[in-house]
């Protein structure tokens, strides 16, 4: 096996330098993916990138404003943020189905997001709380809105030298909440078949006023469904228009043939899944 260099950076500015500098290099925000991609034959680095020595990386911070969220903070600093998941729970649930409790204390939410796959779980939550993404290269930070991050399975849009220090969230509107929903073959640690993620916004009257879906594991990339969410705003989110939110939600997907679910059942299921996970935000913002 071909030795691996390692470098732990203190600081984004060093961090940039080293992923630039190696193009094979490869960032470790927790490595619960990346170990496994390289004991597979999948991924081939010349070096580790371990950014978790960085402070930026590290942390949540929320103010009156929004959520900000090292891109390397493990994942059970998140599921044991009380306010956290208080404003944002579909998204606090999400990231608590991110592999086993072992995997949580290592795994991070930027890890999973840069890892691209269709089925992350993380992804449908994130967008459809409006998150954004802040990258780090040699030419300063830009953003990205999360649902233009993964561009193909395992792809994302990070160009040479860049890499993800951090989620910016907005806080959420008064009477908004969220819910993330995933179907998968065994009852826990395992790959999703479809996953949903809702959020929606009422008035005083109960009506929706605003609203974000996403469908994720039923295209190359995790899908923001604009079509659902018309079909929500502006009812009391009775049984028709939750209905017609789930047809524009499997109208959208675009899943393949695998082991885990032909085309015609992913479809199916990313519109039950979308119902339930609107019933859901709607409930959370009746209290919100």
């Amino acid at each position: 096996m071909q030795a691996i260099r390692y470098e732990a950076p203190q600081s984004v500015a060093e961090a940039v330098q080293l992923i630039a500098a190696d193009p094979s290099a490869r960032v470790l925000a927790g490595g619960t993916d990346l170990l496994v991609q390289i004991r597979a034959g999948v991924r081939h680095p010349t070096a580790f990138i371990d950014i978790k020595r960085i402070p930026e990386l590290l942390g949540i911070a929320i103010d009156s404003r929004e959520l900000r969220l090292g891109a390397a903070t493990p994942a059970a600093e998140i599921c044991e943020d009380v306010l956290l998941s208080r404003l944002w729970p579909g998204f606090a649930e999400a990231v608590h189905l991110i592999g086993s409790t072992q995997i949580q204390g290592r795994g991070s939410v930027g890890g999973n997001l840069c890892n691209a796959s269709p089925a992350a779980d993380t992804t449908c939550a994130l967008i459809v709380n409006q998150a954004i993404c802040v990258i780090a290269g040699s030419r300063g930070e830009r953003e990205v809105p999360v649902d233009r991050f993964s561009v193909a399975p395992g792809k994302t849009v990070l160009e040479k030298g860049e890499f993800l220090v951090a989620l910016r969230v907005p806080r959420p509107a008064p009477r908004t909440s969220d819910a993330y929903l995933r179907l998968i073959p065994r009852s826990e640690m395992d790959i999703a078949v479809a996953g949903a993620g809702a959020s929606v916004t009422l008035d005083a009257g109960g009506t929706c006023t605003a609203a974000r879906i996403a469908i994720g594991a039923v295209a190359p990339t995790a899908l923001l469904v604009p079509e659902a969410a018309r079909a929500l705003i502006g009812s009391r989110l009775d049984e028709r228009a939750l209905q017609r939110a789930g047809e524009a939600a499997s109208a959208a997907a675009k899943p393949i043939d695998d082991k885990r679910g032909t085309v015609a059942y992913r479809k199916t299921i990313a519109g039950v899944l979308t119902r339930r996970a609107v019933a859901i935000a709607a409930s959370r913002a009746k209290e919100a």
